[in-house]
């Protein structure tokens, strides 16, 4: 079975195919340049962006996998959780694609479709902890199977991408914040400033928005920022690196569990990955990571979501709309194992 994925839920537009154990094509159109004036994304800009980038890209996939639309078996497209302005046009595309050419469509909740990215390209075992880091979520499962996600904690203000970009912009560098912030702590001192571990020792519950205040409050009183700018960003980045790898090993160990997948945008981050595979391997943990083009938002994890639901029978109505909010425990399980 061929899946035709689609990806429209913030400022990424992806398009992928994916048949069975093998993604055919995975293209994603960056708007980073669109949103960098702002330092963060702009829903309406985001909206526009995505009506003028989703054809090129949909034939962009479509020509690396080397099929036409109506050699497709079946549509999976992000139906939430995320901006609505922007779920609009990939649904509006899947919908359109699912009536010309007479196929079933899927919704996939954007969460599952990181959580389970991983699986797209490779197998691992359930139960696992599944810890989603990125810019709009920070949360921390048990996941028993597709469909069987049991929420141990999330974030009470600030996701730790959001903290990324936010601390970025504070520190006076370009959008999107994270991966300059990775770029730059590579040349400071993670322990040169002792910024606020929050809830660190507090169940399975995140919070960053005091580190940011932190941030902030030391950025104010420096009269060079030049010279501090690379230690401040390698302390922030250590304190949001240690609590995730806190609690994900926690979780591991009060539920005995071997397994740890990391997934989402923050994923991609190299310190978190360097620090999360040494506690694992310390731990005697199984510690997992997708390859980079999965970890930030892209297609290829929605079309596996979809793949896995199709085959279990499950399928959405033509009309299928946007969700902004939808938590993982509003997904239906009916059929999966």
């Amino acid at each position: 079975m061929k899946v035709l994925g689609i990806e429209t839920s913030c400022d990424e537009t992806a398009v992928a195919v994916k048949e069975e154990s093998r993604i055919l094509a995975s293209v994603v159109a960056s708007q980073d340049e669109v949103h960098a004036p702002f330092g963060g994304v702009v829903p309406e800009l985001a909206g526009r962006r995505h009506l003028e980038l989703i054809l090129p890209t949909l034939r962009a996939a479509l020509d690396r996998a080397g099929i036409s639309p109506d050699q497709a078996d079946a549509i999976a497209v992000t139906s939430g959780p995320g901006l609505v302005v922007c779920l609009l046009v990939g649904l509006s595309l899947a919908r359109a694609l699912a009536y010309a050419f007479r196929l079933p469509l899927v919704g996939v909740n954007h969460l599952e479709g990181h959580l389970m990215a991983i699986l797209a390209e490779k197998e691992i075992p359930f139960p696992f902890v599944g810890l989603v880091v990125s810019g709009g979520h920070t949360s921390l499962y048990i996941v028993e199977g597709w469909g069987r996600y049991r929420l141990l904690g999330q974030t009470l203000d600030d996701a730790a991408g959001e903290a990324f970009d936010k601390v970025a912009k504070l520190l006076g560098l370009p959008y999107p914040g994270g991966r300059e912030i990775d770029a730059l702590a590579r040349t400071g001192d993670p322990a040169a400033v002792a910024f606020p571990r929050s809830l660190l020792k507090d169940g399975f519950k995140f919070s960053f928005s005091g580190l940011k205040t932190a941030v902030l409050r030391r950025v104010e009183q420096l009269r060079d920022l030049d010279s501090a700018r690379a230690d401040i960003a390698a302390s922030f980045q250590e304190a949001v690196v240690e609590v995730l790898v806190a609690k994900a090993l926690r979780a591991a160990r009060e539920f005995r569990l071997p397994r740890l997948v990391v997934s989402g945008g923050v994923a991609a981050n190299s310190r978190l990955r360097e620090n999360m595979l040494a506690a694992g391997q310390n731990a005697g943990l199984a510690v997992h990571f997708p390859s980079l083009g999965l970890c930030t938002d892209n297609a290829a994890m929605i079309a596996h979501a979809g793949l896995e639901r199709l085959q279990r029978g499950l399928a959405d109505p033509a009309d299928l709309m946007p969700r902004a909010v939808w938590p993982l425990s509003g997904v239906r399980s009916s059929h999966f194992t």
